[in-house]
């Protein structure tokens, strides 16, 4: 799950969404907690994957592993 902090990224500006906006999305006070999952410096939880998964409707595995790309 190396490349998840990456596969957000690219997820999220398909969406043309800043990181603020996401974080808004997601309820977070603050954007530091996505920007260090997306920079590789934060592991995330089980339950944000999920939730991430969900938002932008795309199966679980392509996020957490790292040979699979996201379609």
């Amino acid at each position: 799950m190396e490349r998840f902090g990456e596969k957000l990224r690219t997820l999220r500006k398909r969406r043309g969404m800043s990181l603020r906006q996401l974080t808004r999305e997601f309820g977070f006070s603050s954007h530091s907690y996505l920007s260090g999952i997306e920079n590789g410096k934060t592991k995330p939880s089980v339950e944000f994957v999920v939730r991430v998964a969900d938002f932008f409707g795309v199966d679980l595995n392509q996020l957490v592993r790292d040979e699979l790309e996201l379609d």
